[in-house]
């Protein structure tokens, strides 16, 4: 083990899920603009619960130094966001009479190709957010937002792994602190 014992953190850019998240973020601060009255409550619950999915991952991920109890719960406040934005989202189709797509529709199989590959962003997406109605975007929407909470169910099975594997902050002080204390002995029994 090496001297120190708080574990590399951050690189939530890197993440498939940030990346994802920030997708559904811009794309319903997109939807909003177009399809929903500024004076709508709806509008800014939506936007705020995109945010929340999107900033939880950061905040998780920056967390994740001192604290993988918080990098969980965060992790799943992210996931638990995009929930709640799902559920506008669903409600939107079911109140203006829009179908959702099935899962293994040709549409929806459209939206996944496109989701796969390096350099996947919103502009990936734009065409289609910007020009179609809003049964499209929305059932756009309601893909990506699949997709995210997917790689976050993954991401927090991963986290439960690893602190099975590794325990948490005070395990890792506790081997940081008996490896330093091994090391000073020995160099005692050396010199003396």
């Amino acid at each position: 083990m090496s001297e120190g014992f708080i574990p590399k953190h951050g690189g939530y850019a890197q993440l498939l899920s940030y990346q994802k998240s920030e997708i559904v973020y811009d794309a319903t601060v997109c939807f909003c603009r177009r399809f929903l009255s500024k004076r709508d409550r709806t509008y800014d619950q939506m936007v705020q619960a995109a945010r929340s999915g999107k900033q939880n991952i950061i905040e998780g991920s920056q967390a994740a130094g001192t604290s993988m109890e918080m990098e969980i719960k965060l992790t799943n406040v992210a996931r638990a966001s995009l929930e709640e934005l799902l559920a506008d989202y669903l409600d939107y189709l079911r109140t203006h009479d829009g179908a959702l797509w099935d899962k293994e529709s040709k549409e929806a199989r459209y939206v996944r190709r496109l989701s796969q590959g390096e350099g996947v962003s919103f502009a990936t997406f734009e065409p289609f957010l910007t020009t179609r109605p809003p049964e499209t975007v929305a059932n756009i929407v309601v893909c990506l937002i699949h997709q995210t909470t997917y790689l976050l169910n993954r991401q927090l099975r991963h986290l439960e792994k690893e602190f099975l594997e590794h325990g948490g902050l005070r395990e890792r002080m506790t081997r940081a602190r008996l490896a330093v204390r091994d090391r000073q002995k020995g160099r005692r029994h050396e010199g003396g």
